[in-house]
């Protein structure tokens, strides 16, 4: 469970080295409901259910365990597309961990980061490291929600 999600999202253009070192899982996730976004997801193999807020920076979160034969069960009824990626956890200096998510299926070629903090206050004093691309936190097409309901106008590698 948690309560409230404060984070940034930045594209990424170049991989950071040595990414494999880092620990990484699996994840697939699809949509029941994009308002209010009621998502399952399966990450490795551990099977959530996620209730999600309207918001950009700052929403309302809660994470539910599933079973596994809970989620196989929902994930069958998800509209759209299935967002599967493989995320990275990249620890900082700061004590803050650079969450790399490395897009597959649909969006092969997509890499977003996302920074997590305990404050607006913490968020909006952030300065991204010098391998952060664009921000898109205050883009709401770039919420995986979003994502799921229609394909991205962007261009990636094998397009």
């Amino acid at each position: 469970m948690k309560g409230m999600e404060i984070e940034r999202k930045f594209l990424i253009d170049q991989l950071p080295r040595g990414l494999e070192a880092y620990r990484h899982r699996k994840m697939e996730q699809g949509y029941l409901s994009t308002d209010p976004v009621l998502r399952v997801r399966r990450e490795d193999d551990e099977y959530f259910v996620t209730y999600k807020s309207r918001g950009l920076m700052s929403r309302e979160e809660y994470n539910l365990p599933l079973t596994a034969e809970a989620y196989y069960h929902l994930i069958q009824k998800a509209d759209g597309i299935i967002i599967t990626k493989t995320r990275y956890y990249i620890p900082q200096a700061s004590g803050l961990v650079i969450e790399l998510d490395v897009f597959s299926g649909e969006y092969d070629g997509l890499v977003m980061a996302e920074v997590e903090f305990d404050s607006i206050a913490a968020a909006n004093a952030y300065t991204p490291p010098d391998w952060f691309g664009t921000e898109v936190t205050n883009d709401p097409a770039y919420h995986n929600s979003s994502m799921s309901r229609k394909r991205l106008a962007m261009e990636v590698e094998n397009e």
